[in-house]
């Protein structure tokens, strides 16, 4: 059972690309703790949340590509409202 994404035991979650666009503002705020800090550590930190962004932001462009294929083949999702998945074994 997931814990944040919507699915028929929790109509109340979210789409994947919701969650991931909350982890990637929460990342940009943690960076901007830590832009002027010129420690090596904090540089190193930095340069890899960097890295991260980019990552968060291409995983968000392919969930919302997955959900518009999903909506344009099968409507809408009913999930939130307890319907059933549109894909996957029933």
């Amino acid at each position: 059972m997931t814990h944040y994404l919507v699915t028929e035991e929790n109509p109340a979650g979210k789409k994947l690309e919701e969650v991931l666009v909350i982890v990637r503002k929460d990342v940009i705020e943690r960076c901007t703790l830590i832009t002027d800090d010129m420690r090596p550590e904090a540089k190193a930190v930095l340069a890899n949340n960097m890295k991260i962004l980019n990552l968060l932001t291409e995983a968000i462009q392919l969930a919302e590509d997955s959900t518009s294929i999903l909506d344009k083949a099968f409507g809408p999702s009913q999930a939130s409202k307890g319907g059933p998945p549109r894909i996957g074994h029933l």
